[in-house]
């Protein structure tokens, strides 16, 4: 089955090759594996400390465990932190993260990758978050008593691990020295392949946005606009922008900050034709003293500001659910403040106890959105009350990095 595995690893490469030739972030996928293994020797020539890897997939995984690499580096400096990424849409934002001694992109999962890799990286402790699976690595960290650390982990009963025809796949996780889970029901699937090597930490994504709304960024734009009158969408797709366009015709005393998903060219047009009825300027377009109380729509076309631009605003929309998913409910709820998404929730246990609590509502639709509005967003007390609750949510779980830390260092 290992042969199996690793001949699909091969292929899926050899298709990244070919996809690269016609696509921008393949072919950084491509570029930025080259060479990786004269840039740990280098490293290491120079840095003779003990070294943690961490490992993200992405940008979002990242984000769960930053709070953790940041206590590793405060509270144990004899250590050196290197980060590996599998995605350029992880690596090229957070390629000068300065927390981390080392960051490059996960060699591919090939045997000949893997034993070069640890033996060049030589590894104290590994960390994988969330649900990165990489089974030769896991093999060859396992056979050379490297401790390998799942954080922030979830397990849904699809997964390969609980089919009848996953005992292959079941079994490499066997391998792995502990599971931090982020709820009872992961623990649970894992006990039913016969793992107890698990804790129940919670999800750090909650120790991290924490931190980020102890000290947002300011953005001086957007500091005069009428918070009690200002929607923040975040992370949108067509689709979320599209209903509430139909709402602001309604409402034409409403401002819209609209941070779409995707902030390409093309994109960036198509959101200024969603909304061609209103007064709309892109954020590139401003400077510090741009007075923007006169636009109905500010689009903002840069990255990394989404998490401090929810404090903006009086409730917020969070973006996919109309599609696959939908994106970061917790940047949003840490400010307290009341949540609207799309009907594809079900996935995240974040939004699905939000809306128990009375902190979330779901929309299907424009006539969704506007009989939310008027019942609850239209109500000081019901805005005061879904606020709290929201706010209250976040307070209530945080702590996860500390359980890890704690219990492995």
């Amino acid at each position: 089955m290992r042969t199996l595995y690793s001949f699909a690893i091969h292929i899926y490469s050899f298709l990244i090759r070919i996809y690269s030739l016609k696509n921008k972030k393949a072919k950084l996928w491509i570029d930025g594996r080259k060479e990786l293994f004269d840039k740990i020797v280098e490293f290491k020539k120079d840095d003779k400390r003990e070294v943690v890897w961490v490992h993200c997939a992405s940008l979002g995984e990242f984000e769960q465990g930053r709070v953790l690499i940041e206590k590793i580096k405060n509270q144990k400096p004899h250590y050196a932190i290197v980060l590996t990424f599998f995605s350029p849409s992880g690596y090229e934002v957070r390629k000068n993260y300065t927390w981390a001694d080392l960051i490059i992109y996960l060699p591919q999962d090939t045997p000949r990758n893997v034993q070069r890799f640890i033996y060049y990286l030589s590894p104290k402790k590994a960390f994988f978050v969330k649900y990165e699976y990489w089974y030769n690595y896991i093999d060859c960290l396992s056979k050379n008593k490297i401790p390998l650390y799942i954080v922030s982990a979830i397990f849904r009963p699809n997964q390969i691990f609980f089919k009848f025809y996953g005992k292959w796949f079941a079994q490499q996780l066997a391998k792995i020295e502990h599971f931090f889970v982020q709820d009872e029901s992961s623990a649970k699937l894992l006990e039913s392949i016969n793992l107890k090597n698990y804790t129940i930490t919670g999800d750090t994504r909650f120790d991290r946005v924490a931190q980020i709304c102890s000290a947002p960024k300011r953005i001086p734009q957007f500091e005069n606009l009428d918070k009690n009158k200002t929607i923040i969408i975040g992370s949108s797709w067509q689709k979320d922008e599209e209903v509430f366009a139909k709402l602001l015709d309604e409402y034409s005393n409403l401002k819209l900050i609209v941070v779409p998903h995707e902030i390409d060219h093309e994109r960036i047009a198509s959101v200024e034709s969603i909304f061609e009825k209103q007064k709309s300027i892109k954020l590139s377009k401003t400077d510090e003293s741009s007075n923007l109380s006169e636009f109905n729509v500010i689009i903002v076309d840069s990255i990394g500001l989404l998490s401090s631009i929810y404090q903006y605003g009086f409730f917020a929309h969070i973006g996919g659910g109309f599609g696959k998913g939908i994106h970061n409910v917790l940047e949003a709820a840490c400010y307290g403040m009341p949540i609207i998404f799309g009907p594809n929730y079900e996935k995240f246990e974040e939004a699905k106890s939000l809306i128990k609590l009375g902190g979330a509502f779901c929309v299907k639709n424009h006539v969704d959105l506007k009989n939310i509005f008027e019942k609850k967003l239209n109500n000081e007390i019901e805005i005061r009350q879904a606020s709290e609750i929201s706010k209250k949510f976040v307070e209530n779980n945080i702590g996860a990095s500390d359980k890890i830390f704690d219990s492995i260092f």
